[in-house]
């Protein structure tokens, strides 16, 4: 049971070591564009639930 488990840790870890990590620019670009589209959409959502509210109670 024991040798199960250190051998999936092994396997696991070996093919971590296959896997093409981002560099740090790409992560913080990448980072910078979500929080830029977020922002965007929560702006824009924002807009179109007070447009809503405003219709549905006036």
């Amino acid at each position: 049971m024991l040798s199960n488990i250190l051998n999936f840790i092994k396997k696991s870890f070996n093919e971590l070591k296959k896997v093409n990590w981002l560099s740090s620019y790409e992560t913080l670009r990448l980072t910078g564009e979500v929080i830029v589209f977020s922002l965007i959409f929560a702006i824009i959502y924002g807009i179109v639930d007070a447009l809503l509210v405003g219709l549905l109670f006036k």
